[in-house]
């Protein structure tokens, strides 16, 4: 996979987020974001890299999430790992 796609998939884990107000007040609170924050800095891998922690972070969220995106759990894994932040757990 390259970086392009795990941002693109990155992406989408952020509009799922979004269309849900509850998990995205959970991410903005667990991150110490604000919306505005969210707005002026969507596109930073850094920041697309803890949208994937937050979605992997809940099996639930993770599943939904992938099958609302026809994704399996392994290639948002390997999404994460393309991104700044990933942790060598991840591997």
């Amino acid at each position: 996979m390259i970086q392009e796609n795990a941002e693109t998939i990155a992406l989408q884990a952020l509009v799922f987020l979004v269309k849900n107000e509850d998990l995205l007040n959970q991410f903005l609170i667990s991150s110490g974001l604000t919306y505005g924050d969210l707005q002026a800095h969507f596109q930073e891998p850094e920041l697309l890299g803890g949208v994937l922690d937050a979605i992997l972070a809940d099996d639930a969220i993770l599943l939904a999430f992938c099958s609302m995106n026809s994704l399996s759990p392994e290639t948002l894994m390997m999404a994460r790992r393309m991104l700044p932040g990933a942790t060598e757990e991840m591997d």
